[in-house]
């Protein structure tokens, strides 16, 4: 079967209706085509889009069910745990000297070094360094002693009643006096700022 091209020759637009039947067929397939396609860009691929947007919604709220889930099936051992940290937290708070307190701590060291046979030649305050949720207190020291007491006076500083850790140690051999040590050592104890603020 051939076809007949002539009858796409001289059709006008404004007398669609009685155009040849195949002319009539392939606009109507065109206009079918561009409707089909235009109505797939204005409705279709939004609504995939805003599909593909609500099912990674659904995912990201199914997992946060999940963890609200374990929480809330967990919620009195969180609670429990909650008070243990609170407990914890406010007996590490005690242990944190306040203002009114340092210039007891110093009597505390210096009685601690001299009990472990130790001559003080420095003890002094250091400037504060400020941190986010404390206030660094650290005391340089230069105590004379032996290998022994110094062993001693550093255990001994651990079993104050407060926070005091020990940094920077530096032990040489005093030529002045035969057998004898000096150390030079920066001790830090902590002050609690939101308190210190108050």
């Amino acid at each position: 079967m051939d076809l007949d091209l002539s009858q796409f020759n001289d059709l006008e637009l404004d007398n669609i209706g009685e155009w040849p039947t195949l002319p009539k067929i392939v606009l109507g397939i065109f206009l079918a085509v561009v409707v089909l396609v235009l109505g797939y860009m204005l409705m279709v691929s939004d609504r995939i889009d805003m599909l593909d947007r609500v099912q990674n919604e659904e995912l990201e709220l199914r997992e946060e069910y999940k963890s609200k889930y374990h929480v809330a099936a967990n919620l009195e051992l969180f609670q429990e745990q909650m008070k243990e940290a609170e407990t914890m937290f406010a007996n590490q708070l005690k242990s944190l000297p306040e203002s009114h307190e340092t210039p007891g701590l110093l009597d505390d060291i210096t009685f601690v070094g001299t009990t472990s046979g130790l001559n003080f030649s420095k003890l002094n305050w250091q400037p504060e360094i400020t941190k986010e949720i404390y206030i660094e207190l650290p005391i340089h020291m230069e105590v004379e002693g032996d290998y022994h007491e110094f062993g001693n006076f550093v255990s001994k500083i651990a079993g104050l009643p407060r926070i005091v850790t020990v940094h920077d140690f530096d032990i040489n051999l005093d030529e002045k006096k035969s057998g004898s040590l000096t150390l030079k050592l920066q001790a830090k104890t902590y002050r609690y700022r939101e308190a210190e603020e108050e």
